[in-house]
């Protein structure tokens, strides 16, 4: 299927390893130009080497946005550099750092970044003939999990939020839809530190997975491309859930 990707301007913050990565490096296949950005330098140019054998621009930064004020400088300067933004993936969050807990954090990062990134590219975007905006969100969301946390709550927020900016900005031709991975397996993600802190978590987990196994990144990923493309051109408002049968409520 053409995804009718080739050329598109893709924004997507904290794309340096897991989902992002993942999705960063499915979009760049596409033939998408795309700028991102993370805290870690050498992971940033890691990620920015890999994604240039693709041929499309890429602009990979070092950026600590808890300072938002040059987060939301950043994402105009990357849109101007890019030629314009058609798809934006606000994917940095607290979890990242480990800091399901801490309310300020996931306040700052997960509601905040995902706001005020919004509010910047919303201009760019509504120059675009198929601007979209794909929110992440979280399993954690949708059904009790663990123990009551800032990340499980500020994320059910945004699955709110995204259903309601859908209905501002749908006018102006812009979609917005939101993913909510379940639990999902990388090198150096919070599922790899639980197994080996927690193995009784971890196998717990694991034995609740309708299809046997944990999900990958790039299985995320695919979501967030086809959801962020022009085949997906008349899905917006909705939630999508990508967790191999982990949660157990009936969708309707």
């Amino acid at each position: 299927m053409d995804l009718g990707l080739k050329g598109k301007k893709v924004i997507l913050t904290g794309g340096s390893r897991g989902i992002g990565r993942a999705a960063l490096e499915q979009f760049a296949a596409e033939g998408c130009d795309v700028a991102f950005f993370s805290r870690n330098p050498e992971q940033v140019a890691e990620t920015r080497e890999s994604l240039s054998k693709h041929g499309g621009k890429i602009i990979g930064e070092a950026l600590d946005m808890s300072d938002h004020d040059a987060y939301v400088a950043w994402l105009k300067s990357a849109a101007d550099r890019l030629g314009g933004c058609d798809i934006f993936v606000p994917g940095v969050s607290a979890s990242g750092s480990g800091a399901t807990g801490d309310w300020d954090m996931c306040y700052n990062a997960d509601i905040k970044g995902t706001v005020l990134g919004c509010e910047a590219l919303e201009p760019y975007l509504e120059k675009s003939d198929a601007g979209s905006i794909v929110i992440m969100a979280s399993t954690a969301a949708t059904e009790t999990f663990i123990v009551p946390q800032a990340f499980n709550a500020l994320k059910a927020a945004l699955i709110t939020y995204s259903g309601q900016l859908a209905q501002m900005v749908g006018p102006r031709g812009i979609r917005v839809n939101c993913v909510s991975p379940g639990p999902i397996k990388f090198p150096g993600g919070n599922w790899e530190a639980i197994g080996q802190a927690m193995p009784e978590l971890y196998q717990a987990t694991e034995a609740t997975f309708a299809l046997g196994r944990w999900g990958g990144p790039e299985e995320v990923g695919r979501t967030i491309v086809f959801l962020a493309s022009p085949a997906s051109s008349y899905t917006t408002g909705t939630n999508v859930v990508i967790d191999g049968g982990y949660t157990k409520r009936v969708q309707f």
